[in-house]
């Protein structure tokens, strides 16, 4: 491939630089917990809502969706899809419900509600879930860049890694927000110019391109048969709507702007705003991808190429200079606007979860220092699963994060549903069904997983009790296990005694 020229680099320069720049602007603010991990009531709606969108896209959307709609059709899609499906009817009382009774961490109400077990369950599932999702999405920039430059995968890695952590730590959650509003921006603008550029790069236009699509099995959302062992339009549409619930029910990434919101109403808007935008973004780089199968149908790839190199193969070589210089800023901005949030709330978790709790009474500039040594060090381990990731390779990474979501979600949902909707659930009980849930998800895992990659031998082998049905339903029925678990064992104990404020019957939605 051709490598950048100048002027690329000059505007990846330049929006490093601008990156940076929003690090230092803000690194005066930082002198407490509240303004390194909130900053309440500074940020207008629609820069939270901006935020939620850069925060829940980031650069496995950038590469994973073309990937996917180069190498298959759209059923991948329809995880993001069932978001305001879900979401429209709940976010009137997600919100409020947060704003109302917890200060930081989102895990602080599965206490309230179940007592301490649960709280530590939930964030430790929270914590190995953005682990493994940041060392993704540094592993994909890692790749991407590598093959753009020329530069050395691991040598990109150090760098955004570096980067990503300054910014943090000087500028905190107000300088995360404000990039993520950058980042939303340069998004829409580089998924606009570079679908364009496929449509008209591509022989016949528009009609060609869903013709050949279609022949080729690139559209739709099939299989459409109800056969839970596959991955099918059904499988997808359950495990959705557990997702949606999952992120912005329980996701402290996303719980966070509810915080930083001034008012609830803010607050709902800045949702609402996030909601709507997410699936066009998706919409998008799915159709890039299924664009990029169509073009090189007309004009056949080298051989070996992989379906996660293939947008950047294009990028380098179907781009003129300037486009591509502002594409790959685009991709270089996703990772670190995304990764700056989650490392942000990984040390909002360890502070307020797990250092407060063992280290009570302490000064809050002992806090806020406790905040970002955890901010560096969660940089330098993603770092290294990262690393790990390109040492032992990784493909299909899209199905890979979703399973990873599928697995440690862990009952999740399942304790957040019964926490707000049943006020005869109890502490026993779940803590019961946390149990079940743990032990379910052993099983399904080891009879489910095979022992490295080309082999068929199961990790554990029980014949015709082997759990057959498809990854993404294991995270489903964990929430499953945690509700009839979990509820069933409550009822041989006591009814508890409750702050109306922790169910939905005692809340009031938001106008």
């Amino acid at each position: 491939m051709n490598h950048l020229h100048l002027v690329d680099y000059l505007i990846i320069l330049i929006v490093l630089g601008a990156t940076l720049y929003l690090g230092f602007r803000f690194s005066g603010r930082q002198k407490s917990t509240e303004n390194f991990f909130l900053s309440k009531g500074h940020f207008p709606w629609w820069a939270l809502g901006l935020s939620l969108l850069s925060t829940l896209i980031s650069s496995i959307t950038f590469l994973g969706y073309p990937a996917q709609g180069y190498s298959s059709n759209w059923i991948l899609l329809v995880q993001g899809l069932m978001v305001p499906v879900v979401l429209m009817g709940t976010i009137w009382f997600i919100v409020p419900l947060y704003r109302k009774v917890i200060g930081l961490s989102t895990y602080e109400y599965f206490e309230k509600r179940f007592g301490l077990f649960a709280r530590y369950y939930s964030s430790s599932s929270f914590v190995l879930r953005q682990f493994a999702g940041m060392g993704t999405v540094l592993f994909l920039i890692a790749v991407a860049i590598g093959k753009l430059t020329g530069m050395n995968d691991y040598l990109i890695l150090v760098i955004v890694s570096f980067v990503l952590v300054i910014v943090n730590l000087k500028g905190g959650i107000t300088a995360v927000i404000w990039l993520d509003v950058f980042q939303g921006f340069m998004l829409f603008a580089s998924g606009i110019i570079c679908l364009s550029i496929l449509l008209l790069s591509i022989k016949g236009g528009v009609t060609e391109a869903v013709s050949i699509a279609s022949a080729n099995g690139r559209t739709g959302f099939g299989p459409y048969r109800t056969d839970l062992s596959q991955l099918t339009l059904p499988v997808m549409i359950i495990n959705g709507a557990f997702y949606a619930i999952q992120k912005y029910g329980t996701d402290q990434t996303v719980v966070q702007r509810y915080l930083a919101a001034k008012t609830d109403r803010s607050a709902i808007r800045a949702s609402l705003l996030g909601i709507s935008l997410t699936v066009p973004v998706w919409v998008l780089f799915m159709l890039i991808g299924t664009a990029l199968f169509v073009f090189y149908k007309q004009n056949p790839l080298p051989a070996g190429t992989k379906a996660e190199e293939v947008f950047p193969y294009f990028m380098m070589t179907q781009l003129p200079t300037g486009i591509t210089g502002f594409i790959v800023a685009a991709l270089v901005s996703a990772a670190i606007c995304s990764l700056s949030a989650d490392l942000n709330s990984m040390a909002a978790v360890g502070v307020e979860d797990y250092y407060r709790r063992i280290n009570p009474g302490k000064d809050d500039k002992q806090y806020l220092l406790a905040g970002k040594l955890i901010v560096v060090i969660s940089g330098i381990l993603a770092a290294a699963i990262g690393a790990l990731y390109l040492y032992i390779g990784n493909e299909g990474v899209l199905g890979v994060i979703f399973t990873i979501y599928a697995i440690f979600s862990g009952g999740i949902v399942g304790i957040f549903l019964l926490g707000i909707l049943s006020a005869r659930v109890n502490r026993q009980g779940v803590n019961i069904g946390i149990i079940a849930c743990i032990l379910f998800t052993s099983y399904a895992f080891l009879t489910s997983t095979p022992i490295g990659v080309k082999e068929k031998k199961l990790l554990l082998d029980l014949g015709p009790y082997n759990f057959k049905h498809h990854k993404l339903m294991l995270g489903v029925y964990s929430h499953l296990v945690v509700i009839l678990v979990g509820y069933i064992a409550s009822l041989f104990f006591p009814k508890p005694v409750l702050d109306r404020n922790l169910l939905y019957s005692g809340l009031k939605p938001s106008k």
